[in-house]
């Protein structure tokens, strides 16, 4: 049984990767997958959107550092504080300033500062998650070298060399920014074509597999942005598989067929979802009610 599903298995990749469909669904190949096996969506920040972030950051922490070097002087020609004491709040404010308030900032505000935020970016985990004040202060320590001390010369090159444009703050702390405004696309919805509105009434359709099943809905999104001849390629070979599991077959075009055959599919079951969640609404007081005078615990 075992050596079956694997072979069923690998039938099924060998029908997903053909020559002629790799064009329609190839996907990026740079997805974290996780412990889980779980295939992460993470959408890296551009380069220039990550420089423009670094700059308006860097910005706004060196007009705090200004501020705070002006009061120092002025404490200091004042007579509140001595040479001394003012050299010692000069080193203070850099430290504060250039890796405390950066920390501050990225781990109360779980990975987004004033840059990133007009940027739309969000310094997350390699795993997604949210950074905590470790990620948070590796990241402003190794930064006071790779964006201070160098001028933000050998963060731009780490960044062009990686390829989700992390630097090497991010490397070290396992992090990674995420980019959160991505324009949504509209999914396409299909409709039982209106010449196959009869047959939809009295057709036999059975449900796919999953494997089969994900194909086609990936098809039908996909369909209208692909070239005519490959588009009328993947459509007939589909509907070569969709046909054993229809009856009976309509008289139509590939995509046609494969558009009837989901939208059906999709109505039936939200019927059969429909009728089964009215089932248990009516269940519903006698699954969760108690016997009269029995105590409730």
């Amino acid at each position: 049984m075992i050596g079956m599903s694997r072979r069923s298995a690998r039938r099924d990749d060998q029908v997903v990767l053909r020559a002629d469909q790799v064009d329609a669904f190839d996907g990026p190949g740079d997805e974290l997958v996780t412990g889980e096996a779980v295939a992460l969506d993470l959408r890296p920040t551009g380069f220039v959107l990550r420089v423009a972030g670094a700059l308006i950051d860097y910005v706004a922490y060196a007009l705090v550092l200004v501020g705070l070097i002006v009061l120092v002087v002025l404490l200091n020609d004042r007579g509140v504080v001595d040479d001394a004491v003012a050299q010692a709040l000069y080193v203070s404010s850099i430290v504060v300033c250039l890796i405390g308030l950066p920390t501050v900032v990225e781990t109360a505000t779980h990975g987004r500062s004033l840059g990133k935020l007009v940027t739309g970016a969000r310094i997350v985990r390699a795993d997604g998650g949210a950074i905590g004040l470790r990620h948070a202060l590796t990241r402003s320590l190794v930064g006071l070298l790779e964006i201070v001390f160098t001028t933000g010369g050998l963060a731009v090159v780490v960044a062009l060399l990686d390829r989700s444009t992390r630097r090497l703050g991010d490397l070290m702390a396992g992090t990674y920014s995420r980019n959160e405004r991505v324009p949504q696309t509209g999914r396409v919805v299909v409709q039982v074509p209106p010449h196959l509105g009869g047959w939809a009434g009295v057709a036999d359709v059975a449900r796919l597999p999953d494997a089969l099943a994900r194909r086609v809905a990936s098809f039908l999104q996909q369909a209208p942005a692909m070239a005519p001849a490959s588009r009328a390629r993947v459509a007939a070979d589909l509907a070569t598989e969709v046909t054993p599991f229809v009856s009976p077959v309509p008289q139509a075009d590939p995509e046609s067929l494969l558009a009837a055959v989901s939208a059906v599919r999709r109505e039936r079951e939200a019927v059969a979802l429909a009728r089964e969640a009215a089932v248990l609404a009516r269940l519903e007081p006698a699954l969760t009610g108690t016997v009269p005078g029995f105590p409730t615990r």
